[in-house]
């Protein structure tokens, strides 16, 4: 959940009105209905059971994911696997934490970017940093799907866009209590995670960390070149806080 009380403008985006988001919602949706018909999800008869069904997942994967490898040979087939990977998940988990955070992150975003150039900077974005990925393991033989690069260049945008808005988290060490932060604690923190995670990270099947550093770095410098002083706007006295909210 994220309010953002943006004083700049004296707009308050929560409360006055929602922001409608039909690309990060048909995203959503085209990411779900295709895991569902894949062999990832275990619902499709088609893919067997058993071993069957995982030899079916591995073929899949391999087919529709990012293979470092095959990548840079020059074969048109796989210079457009970085672009389906995007819309490939590899189990309910993968899916459905992606989903939450295309959505949190999505909205907001794509309201100040607009739908075209949203769609645009979401697959292109998506693209170089399963391409940075691969480049930086260009060795590996390991299928790699997932939109978390285009996600995490989502959350690169939203904290240029939105440095001031209150995300909602949850701190394992505080025995998970939703506790309110700026993005601009919650987002930097969360890419330190994903830069020590990198460095850790064993070679063979993971978390791609280095595509969501790849992804986050591009968001935030498309979002400060092309945005950037579009926002930093005058500020306007700002609307009044609703009873139980103060302004940041």
């Amino acid at each position: 959940m994220i309010r953002d009380w943006n004083g700049r403008t004296g707009r308050l985006l929560e409360g006055m009105r929602r922001p409608t988001a039909p690309v990060t919602c048909a995203l959503i949706a085209l990411c779900c209905l295709i895991f569902l018909i894949g062999p990832a999800a275990g619902l499709n008869p088609a893919y067997g059971t058993g071993d069957e069904l995982l030899a079916a997942q591995r073929a899949y994967f391999r087919r529709w994911g990012v293979v470092p490898a095959e990548l840079f040979e020059g074969s048109p087939r796989a210079a457009l696997t970085p672009a389906t990977a995007l819309f490939v998940h590899g189990s309910w988990v993968h899916l459905l934490g992606n989903m939450l955070f295309l959505y949190v992150f999505g909205v907001m975003t794509e309201e100040r970017l607009g739908r075209v150039e949203f769609t645009l900077f979401y697959l292109g974005c998506g693209y170089l940093a399963l391409l940075g990925y691969a480049a930086a393991n260009a060795d590996s033989g390991q299928s790699l799907v997932g939109a978390s690069g285009a996600i995490s260049a989502v959350l690169g945008a939203f904290l240029c866009l939105f440095p001031r808005a209150r995300v909602t988290s949850l701190l394992p060490f505080l025995f998970f209590l939703p506790l309110r932060f700026p993005a601009w604690i919650v987002l930097p923190f969360w890419a330190a995670l994903q830069w020590l995670a990198a460095g850790r990270a064993p070679e063979g099947p993971g978390v791609a960390y280095l595509a969501h550093l790849v992804g986050f770095g591009l968001g935030f410098a498309y979002a400060w070149a092309r945005h950037g002083r579009t926002t930093r706007v005058k500020a306007t006295p700002p609307a009044p806080a609703p009873e139980g909210e103060n302004q940041p």
